[in-house]
C-alpha cells in the first residue's frame, strides 16, 4: 500500500509534471533538456534529493550512464535517458541492461520523461531481465490506486519497503507468463502490456568478463 504522506505528493505533483512533459513533447527538446527533466521529476514526484540521491553521467567502464539514483550509498537504479520525441527501442534497452549487468546493478530505467520502463537484472550467463512496469507519465490517473502503485515501485519511500521485489512478485503470480512482445513501442499505454507478467524474461549475450555481480 501506498502511505498517505507519498500519496499525497503523487497527487499533488502529477499535473504539474504532465503539463511539463506535454510542453516538452509538444516542443520536441533535446536529451539534455529532457534529462533535467527527469531530475525534476525523480525529485519532486518520486523524493529523491537532487543534490545527494541523484548524480548524473555515472560512470561505467570508460563510458557513462545518464543518471544513477543512490541510497545510503548504495546505487539504487541505473537510468537510460532518451530525447523525449524518441519512442524508446530494443537497442536502447540494451544499453540499459549492459550498464546495469556492468556495474552489478539489478535494476534499471529507460525513459524519455513520458515513457518509463523498470526493469530487473537476473545475474545469470547470459543475462536476463524481466520488465516489472511500465508507464506512460501522461496516461496516469492520480485517483487511479494501480497507477500509483506502479509509481510507488520508483518512489525513494519504496525502496525502503522494497516496493519494486512486492510488485514484481504479486504481477508474475497473478497471471500466466506469456511471450513478451520483442518490439518495443513507445507509445505503449499504462494497462496495455505493461506487468511484468506479461513479459517473459529476456536473455542478452554480455561477455563474462565485462560482467560484475549484483550489489544484491
Amino acid at each position: 500500500m501506498v502511505p498517505k504522506r507519498v500519496q499525497d505528493r503523487l497527487v499533488r505533483s502529477l499535473a504539474k509534471f504532465q503539463q511539463v512533459i506535454k510542453i516538452a513533447k509538444d516542443r520536441d527538446v533535446n536529451e539534455s533538456d529532457t534529462v533535467s527533466i527527469i531530475r525534476d521529476t525523480l525529485a519532486e514526484v518520486f523524493g529523491y534529493d537532487k543534490h545527494l540521491d541523484i548524480t548524473s553521467e555515472f560512470a561505467v567502464r570508460g563510458t557513462y550512464c545518464d543518471l544513477a539514483i543512490k541510497n545510503d550509498g548504495k546505487v539504487e537504479y541505473l537510468i537510460e535517458a532518451k530525447a523525449i520525441g524518441l519512442d524508446l527501442k530494443d537497442s536502447h534497452l540494451r544499453q540499459a541492461i549492459e550498464y546495469g549487468a556492468n556495474k552489478g546493478v539489478q535494476w534499471v530505467i529507460l525513459t524519455n520523461a513520458d515513457s518509463w520502463q523498470v526493469y530487473k537484472i537476473r545475474f545469470e550467463q547470459p543475462i536476463a531481465y524481466d520488465l516489472v512496469c511500465a508507464f506512460n507519465f501522461l496516461d496516469l490517473n492520480p485517483k487511479n490506486d494501480e497507477h500509483l502503485e506502479m509509481l510507488f515501485v520508483v518512489c525513494k519511500e519504496g525502496l525502503a519497503k522494497d516496493a519494486r521485489e512486492e510488485f514484481h512478485e504479486k504481477d508474475a503470480n497473478r497471471q500466466p507468463l506469456r511471450p513478451w512482445r520483442t518490439h518495443f513501442d513507445g507509445r505503449r499505454r499504462v494497462g496495455d502490456s505493461t506487468r511484468a507478467s506479461q513479459a517473459v524474461g529476456r536473455r542478452l549475450d554480455i561477455p563474462r568478463g565485462n560482467m560484475q555481480g549484483s550489489q544484491g
